[in-house]
């Protein structure tokens, strides 16, 4: 089940939230809980085991780490834990990879598994591991309520992806939060918000990279068009998300942190990670980079670090090789900038926020292709080695078709609309058309809904 289905938002959604708010507060957690589960068996039932299994574990090892402090069977736990979320996740998402460059290496032919990707299963491991390490290093208490344990890790607003919510940001709410009427109608707003995002613009923006890929009439201008279409497509699909989840979370008492912060206008690729799937970033940063010892340490040890990180970033994106580069490819790019780029990129704001762009769409075509050869063959095109088609007929049509798309994903990817929400936010005529206009943001999205395809989040995949 995705949000941005008519099954979701006319059936599971108001049927949650009514159920949610009929029953006493001692029983919120288990309907969130409940929920969570069947949101996720709704299209792969046969992983809630899993999921249940890791959430069990997780429960036990905590309570042990919490009642033996200091002691032996408390590095045990955490090692346990830890290497059983860790190997769960090896297997389900790299089994089959490791296979593959095993064989092309050594030569032999093991079968492939072939085992079916959990879902978000990326996601919810990282916020299973953030909870048992945190309680390990005596940053938060262990959960004695296992149904509380549960609510926070299989909570279907943030379930599948994300944003990656930590449970010593959330900890105090899972036992007590506030329910008001004003917290709950931002919440619908910024849930349809996220909804229109997604669908009205993401959802549109690739299409026309579907259209690109089957074209016979590709050129250097259709090359840029498409990258320019999937760097603005992946955007509003992921922070599209992010919003819906955001919003889901106010509904239902929780504050979840923003993962993303207009990153499109930043001047640096330093700034762009600042601004991108931020809690992903912050979660590299205090589980991995600063226990390897982060910038206080050797030159050569934190340039380890930095790649470290970044080779683990790539690879949390997926068991391809492009996703690998993809991330190394970030990872020289900000030892190059923290070394000898940043203060040259400081000298002209509109110098530095073009290369940044720059720097960001041929990373989007990296992360995109299906191949290694593919990324390779699409970024010459896009300079014109490899082809003498320069403007074609077809590359000029969708440009015309798409260009209204295009203007409002450039101007939405910067906070213009929102700093004008601000400044007119408290004009009685703005209030009065704020509800209005979500309610036509919602009917709209719902329309383009019954009349496409299924078309669920780019970073299900993950």
């Amino acid at each position: 089940m995705v949000f941005s289905s008519i099954p979701f938002l006319y059936l599971f959604l108001p049927a949650v939230i009514l159920v949610y708010f009929l029953v006493p507060r001692v029983l919120k957690n288990s309907i969130l809980l409940i929920s969570g589960l069947i949101f996720y068996a709704w299209g792969e039932p046969k992983y809630i085991f899993l999921m249940c299994s890791a959430i069990l574990l997780n429960y036990i090892c905590g309570l042990i780490i919490d009642r033996y402090r200091d002691k032996a069977i408390s590095k045990v736990a955490v090692i346990t834990a830890v290497s059983a979320d860790i190997g769960m996740l090896l297997f389900f998402k790299y089994a089959d990879f490791f296979i593959e460059n095993f064989n092309a290496v050594s030569g032999m032919s093991i079968p492939f598994l072939k085992i079916a990707l959990p879902v978000g299963i990326s996601f919810y491991t990282f916020q299973i591991l953030s909870y048992t390490i945190d309680v390990y290093k005596g940053e938060t208490e262990a959960q004695k309520n296992i149904i509380s344990l549960g609510a926070y890790i299989v909570m279907f607003p943030q379930l599948v992806a994300g944003p990656i919510v930590r449970y010593s940001d959330i900890n105090n709410a899972l036992s007590e939060r506030t329910h008001t009427l004003q917290i709950a109608s931002e919440g619908v707003r910024r849930f349809v918000t996220g909804l229109s995002k997604k669908v009205l613009i993401a959802d549109s923006l690739g299409n026309l990279c579907e259209t690109f890929r089957i074209s016979d009439d590709k050129s250097v201008l259709f090359y840029w068009i498409y990258a320019i279409s999937f760097s603005l497509q992946i955007y509003f699909d992921f922070s599209g998300y992010s919003d819906m989840a955001i919003g889901l979370g106010k509904i239902f008492g929780f504050r979840f942190i923003e993962n993303f912060d207009y990153p499109y206008i930043s001047r640096s690729v330093t700034e762009f990670w600042r601004r991108w799937h931020r809690s992903l970033g912050q979660w590299f940063r205090d589980y991995v980079y600063i226990p390897l010892g982060g910038n206080r340490t050797s030159k050569i040890k934190h340039l380890r670090n930095i790649l470290a990180v970044w080779l683990l970033t790539g690879f949390w994106h997926g068991a391809q090789w492009n996703f690998i580069v993809w991330g190394l490819y970030f990872g020289i790019l900000l030892i190059a900038e923290k070394f000898l780029l940043l203060k040259h990129l400081e000298k002209s704001s509109i110098l530095s926020r073009i290369y940044l762009l720059f720097i960001v769409i041929i990373s989007f075509v990296i992360f995109n292709a299906v191949s290694l050869k593919e990324a390779s063959d699409y970024i010459c095109a896009m300079f014109g080695i490899g082809t003498d088609n320069i403007i074609s007929d077809e590359a000029v049509y969708y440009l015309r078709s798409y260009a209204v798309t295009f203007i409002i994903a450039v101007i939405g990817s910067t906070p213009l609309p929102r700093k004008l929400y601000e400044k007119y936010s408290e004009k009685t005529a703005v209030a009065v058309a704020e509800p209005i206009i979500t309610a036509i943001l919602l009917i709209v999205s719902t329309a383009y809904l019954v009349d496409s395809s299924f078309s669920p989040f780019l970073y299900f995949r993950f």
